[in-house]
């Protein structure tokens, strides 16, 4: 992983599985700074790439950044461990306690959402399912998918196998998976890679709740930041988002340093799946829709 050329701000990248990014020097990062952690997924990277890049900012804090999977990040918030995370919409509610979900910066999707795929030509109903995560959005609403026991799809009480979101994709080429569910933009490239979706979660989720997005992500703040600055934090998320429109080669090449799939096209559609209004202000719809998915997650415990 190379170093981000064209920044206001001299980062300092130590080289990890992804990386952590501090602006300043490393003394300075260690003092008085706002920790963000996201994933690497496209839309994340658009919408917190200005401040990544120094174009936005707080105006009395430093920030660094981790990047990390997004089950990862989900243990993590469980842990207190970063100011601001992003998380699976499925974690807003057990994290309530601690974290405020911030109206910027949230991943929603119209009729489209993580994909359950199989090899092409697989026949049955499958039995094992690698999942990015037992916590995640994407589980979640598998969980209750199945419980409806429908022809085609895994059997209801069918396991479910933890795998890096970047691994479902081998896990089930190899067969160490009858199924896989896919998230970020591999959901949109499946047949790129000899898979057939059986599946797409975001069309089930219309089914069952058409007047309402799926969520899919959202951005925590821990509470004991305060008010004043969480509202900062969400007029910052809006303004990076804003500036990524305003200027789109500015966040493009750091986008495709992250994406694990490098067609443009797929990086693209990802990102107008799922980067829209409501990514600016979830506002009342985008909340009711998450109180959908707390409600759904509650019935399938």
């Amino acid at each position: 992983m190379r170093p981000f050329s064209g920044n206001r701000r001299k980062p300092v990248i130590f080289h990890k599985r992804y990386c952590r990014i501090f602006y300043g020097t490393h003394r300075e990062a260690a003092m008085d700074a706002v920790s963000f952690a996201i994933s690497p997924c496209p839309n994340d990277v658009v919408i917190f790439g200005a401040v990544i890049l120094g174009r936005a900012g707080l105006p009395d804090r430093r920030a660094t950044f981790a990047f990390e999977d997004v089950e990862t990040l989900n243990e993590a918030a469980l842990a207190g461990t970063y100011d601001v995370v992003k998380v699976s919409a499925a974690m807003a509610a057990p994290l309530a306690g601690d974290y405020a979900v911030l109206s910027s910066g949230g991943a929603f999707g119209f009729g489209a959402g993580p994909k359950l795929v199989t090899a092409k030509g697989f026949a049955g109903r499958p039995r094992t399912v690698a999942v990015p995560g037992l916590r995640t959005t994407a589980a979640t609403l598998l969980r209750a998918a199945l419980a409806e026991d429908r022809p085609g799809l895994p059997v209801p009480d069918a396991a479910f196998l933890p795998v890096r979101y970047d691994g479902i994709v081998e896990a089930v080429a190899s067969g160490r998976a009858e199924a896989g569910l896919l998230i970020h933009e591999t959901a949109l490239a499946a047949a790129g890679h000899g898979l057939a979706v059986t599946l797409d979660l975001g069309v089930w989720w219309q089914g069952q709740m058409p007047d309402v997005p799926v969520p899919l992500g959202v951005i925590l703040a821990r509470k004991s930041l305060g008010h004043e600055r969480i509202a900062a934090l969400g007029a910052l998320l809006r303004q990076s988002l804003i500036t990524a429109r305003e200027e789109p080669g500015l966040v493009a090449p750091l986008v495709r340093l992250f994406a694990r799939e490098i067609d443009q096209q797929v990086i693209d559609a990802h990102i107008k799946a799922y980067v829209g209004e409501l990514s600016l202000d979830m506002g009342e719809l985008g909340r009711a829709a998450l109180a959908r998915l707390a409600g759904l997650a509650e019935a399938g415990k």
